[in-house]
């Protein structure tokens, strides 16, 4: 295991700037938040599923998660589009997941309004009733990079 150290932190903050308490949580939510993100960790990691789990659990956004496993110096893993894993597989699908016109057409329109974004993909998922991973496939066969985490990793 690899921790999150300061050179992945000077990475990532050239390409995205996050504030230090997105949700303005108060110091006992933020202690919550710290001991549930402790608890979540597995084998080091914490996984794209088990952030979003600790962000519903605890009524707070996805982005305070991420910005607290970033504090942490944790890792997330097992991204549910497959964005970190050389692979492309993830718990929701897999990287053959196969996309019909239609899902490649409403792509191609994320991506013409600047929306191809991980809650994007999900939601255009939910609409038309597929896994994310045929969203994510589309845009992958596509070449597009997916933008704006909701865990803030990129």
């Amino acid at each position: 295991m690899r921790n999150f150290d300061d050179t992945d932190r000077k990475k990532k903050s050239g390409r995205i700037s996050l504030p230090d308490n997105p949700g303005n949580l108060s110091e006992e939510a933020q202690t919550q938040l710290e001991s549930a993100v402790k608890a979540a960790v597995k084998d080091g990691y914490v996984t794209c599923p088990s952030g979003w789990k600790v962000a519903k659990d605890l009524g707070v956004s996805r982005l305070d998660v991420g910005v607290m496993i970033d504090k942490l110096r944790i890792r997330v893993t097992a991204c549910q589009l497959g964005c970190f894993s050389v692979s492309k597989t993830s718990r929701l699908g897999s990287a053959t997941e196969p996309f019909s016109e239609e899902i490649a057409r409403r792509v191609e329109t994320l991506r013409e309004k600047d929306e191809l974004t991980c809650a994007g993909v999900f939601e255009l998922a939910r609409e038309l009733k597929v896994k994310p991973m045929s969203v994510m496939n589309a845009a992958n066969a596509r070449g597009y990079k997916l933008r704006q985490c909701q865990l803030g990793c990129f």
